[in-house]
């Protein structure tokens, strides 16, 4: 009986060591994913208007890759009342202030201008403006499309509505045709004022277009 017991001892230590060594190689097989950084560069909609920390659409969506397993970090970069014009005049000093380079932008602009009724011609060239400075950093864009009121009026509508898929097809950038899909005019999803996301239609802008910024993230070079 003891003589089984020592048997028993050896084999136990040995399959223990055999254990810990394919561990270890399986750590060395499979490294830790490449830290990314994703900017959320945007307006109201992005800054998480009337919202408690943790409830807009950075921290939310940190929190979604997160949950997937990606080593992302999300950096808010929205600032309420924003036209294309002030979004564009700021770049340099949000890059500036990082410490890290983007990885990918999620540019969200425009809903200001169409609110104002300023020109579609002129939040054209300002997103593609911003366009190719955040390309010049070496980042992805995923452009981050609005749709104008009707009350704008048919052919302002028709003018403005063309920008995002213009700019996606001349920048060779992915598209997000409508950033408010799903939560625009649906009960319980917008604020009293009609405009801005609740924190549950926050969830749902974070959940429709997370699988094509898992698809942009992937797309970066190892």
């Amino acid at each position: 009986m003891r003589l089984r017991n020592q048997r028993y001892g050896i084999s136990n230590r040995f399959y223990q060591s055999a254990a810990v060594i394919c561990l270890a190689l399986m750590s060395q097989a499979a490294p830790a994913a490449t830290p990314r950084t994703v900017v959320a560069f945007g307006d109201s909609l992005m800054a998480g208007y009337q919202l408690r920390p943790g409830e807009g659409f950075a921290p939310q969506l940190e929190a979604a890759l997160k949950a997937k397993g990606r080593n992302v970090t999300v950096v808010p970069a929205g600032v309420s009342g924003d036209t294309t014009a002030q979004g564009k005049a700021r770049i340099n000093w949000v890059l500036a202030g990082m410490n890290a380079k983007p990885d990918l932008v999620i540019l969200e602009l425009g809903a200001n201008d169409m609110l104002r009724g300023q020109s579609p011609a002129t939040a054209k060239a300002n997103l593609d403006a911003m366009i190719t400075a955040f390309k010049a950093k070496g980042a992805r864009v995923l452009l981050a499309g609005m749709y104008a009121q009707p009350n704008n009026g048919p052919v302002y509508q028709k003018r403005f509505n063309a920008i995002y898929p213009a700019l996606a097809k001349a920048q060779k950038v992915s598209l997000y045709p409508f950033f408010m899909d799903g939560v625009a005019a649906v009960p319980g999803m917008q604020l009293g004022d009609g405009l801005h996301p609740t924190p549950k239609g926050v969830k749902i802008i974070v959940a429709r277009m997370l699988p094509l910024i898992e698809k942009e993230l992937d797309a970066l070079p190892k």
